[in-house]
């Protein structure tokens, strides 16, 4: 295979082979059909350690599917890093009772802590991945979610027709798992079998658990305040789910691994029993799995059920602890970004399953200047100023102050594109103002648009750029043109 060949990837014919020319497509029929301000993708991770390949990418899909359905549907699009600070931090059973106890990430380590696992393991690789892709995120722990109106009103609303869903939030037993943490020491009973509601009425609703050390307490949850909620993973997503329909200006794309298709067909169950239209519900792409020799998910159970990071044959140390990736990180994102923008490239190669080794021969295929070169930012831009910016008469291009913008500076490289098209610059300066008007008092307008005036430019720029964000400040970024 010649040097910069695309690597040799044969992947079999699916369900989705004669409806979708794009994986972006999936999202057309529900864009189409509500026509949303902005798109919002949504990945959760749980905050339980080192981040494997599966994990990243997963999270750099959702940066890059953003990224194609800002392009495509001409839509604001974000991320949303759902950090799951309730993962179980610790698990002990209680001699007397015979249930086990569990003890979260967020009640073993405080805020502190997880702040302190995510500034380690996640915040770095996701700045690096809303550079290269001009997406915005934000982070929302579990712990904060589950403390916010909208959150804790669903809750609610689940207690008012609990009957007809606990056999779909767990259709072996019927017992939801909602674990209400004890106020003295952070454990709760993991499958909550001791846990029972009191009284619900118009204020809240009134709980009782069981501590193992501390005895029998109450809990009091209503809309704003209230104790702590730890649902277990199918109840947490519906009423997460639940919560996202009040915005009815954002599309919420769920993103998740393939191995939740089964878990998604009782979630959505247990939504129509909640009375949710079929057109209010999240969007769901599964991403690709991967596996590992023996066809199993790639997991941190996996891992340590198997004895540590040599159990997964064929795999690189590096794919079971992305931090021992051998680069820097934003030469990690660049490598990961390549790979997953070829599995996005064909259907085909997206929704189906990798084995780590597969993986690793792809990642070996890639380009060599591919993470080992200065980085290049990709850019999107309507037709009439790419063909400026590429006829060289455009030097200056106007961004409102997004906090990925305003890392851009002297010397970077910025790809502005197209359709398909692309022209190389380097950026000689970047200026910062508070406002449209600012800018133009101290720029040349016709390094902006040659072809417009300053008021014609006004009125496109805030077309393009409403004044709540305008109100994050304004850059002028000087380029010049350079050879690809």
């Amino acid at each position: 295979m010649p040097e910069h060949a695309t690597p040799t990837l044969l992947s079999p014919n699916s369900v989705l082979a004669n409806a979708l020319l794009r994986t972006i497509d999936m999202l057309r029929p529900r864009v189409h059909e509500s026509r949303p301000e902005r798109i919002e993708f949504v990945v959760g991770t749980q905050i339980n350690g080192v981040p494997h390949l599966g994990t990243n990418l997963v999270q750099s899909a959702a940066f890059l599917l953003a990224q194609q359905a800002r392009s495509v549907f001409r839509t604001e699009t974000t991320v949303r890093f759902a950090a799951l600070d309730n993962a179980p931090y610790d698990i002990a059973l209680d001699p007397k009772s015979g249930h086990d106890y569990q003890k979260t990430y967020f009640h073993a380590l405080t805020e502190q802590g997880v702040a302190e696992l995510i500034g380690t393991y996640y915040r770095p690789f996701f700045d690096s991945l809303a550079a290269a892709t001009d997406i915005e995120y934000v982070t929302e722990t579990y712990t904060q979610q589950q403390a916010g109106a909208g959150f804790r009103a669903e809750f609610l609303r689940t207690l008012e027709v609990a009957e007809d869903l606990r056999w779909w939030l767990n259709p072996s037993t019927g017992v939801v798992h909602t674990r209400i943490p004890c106020p003295s020491c952070g454990w709760a009973e993991k499958r909550a079998e001791r846990t029972q509601l009191v009284r619900l009425d118009d204020e809240g609703a009134l709980f009782t658990s069981v501590c193992q050390d501390h005895g029998e307490y109450e809990s009091y949850i209503d809309p704003t305040d209230g104790a702590y909620l730890d649902l277990a993973t199918l109840y947490r997503n519906v009423v997460k789910e639940r919560a996202f329909t009040r915005d009815a200006t954002t599309l919420h794309v769920m993103l998740k691994g393939g191995d939740w298709a089964g878990g998604c067909q009782l979630v959505d169950g247990a939504l129509e029993a909640l009375g949710t239209p079929g057109r209010q519900m999240s969007v769901r792409i599964f991403t690709p799995q991967v596996l590992s020799d023996t066809g199993g998910k790639l997991s941190k159970s996996l891992i340590r059920a198997a004895g540590g990071l040599q159990c997964v044959p064929g795999s690189e140390p590096w794919m079971l602890s992305t931090i021992e990736w051998p680069g820097s990180t934003d030469q990690f994102v660049d490598s990961l970004l390549w790979l997953v923008r070829h599995l996005l490239s064909d259907p085909k190669h997206f929704f189906r399953s990798f084995t780590a080794q597969e993986l690793g021969r792809l990642m070996a295929s890639r380009p060599p200047q591919i993470g080992n070169t200065p980085r290049v930012r990709d850019m999107p831009i309507y037709k009439q100023y790419y063909d400026l910016i590429a006829d060289g008469t455009k030097t200056i291009e106007v961004r409102v102050a997004y906090t990925s913008m305003q890392k851009i500076k002297e010397g970077d490289r910025i790809r502005f594109t197209c359709r398909g098209d692309g022209t190389l610059t380097r950026v000689k300066r970047v200026a910062r103002y508070k406002s449209f008007d600012e800018m133009f008092e101290h720029e040349a307008v016709e390094a902006i648009n040659p072809k417009a005036t300053r008021e014609e430019q006004l009125k496109a720029i805030r077309q393009i750029f409403p004044k709540e964000k305008e109100a994050l400040g304004v850059l002028a970024i000087e380029v010049e043109k350079v050879a690809s």
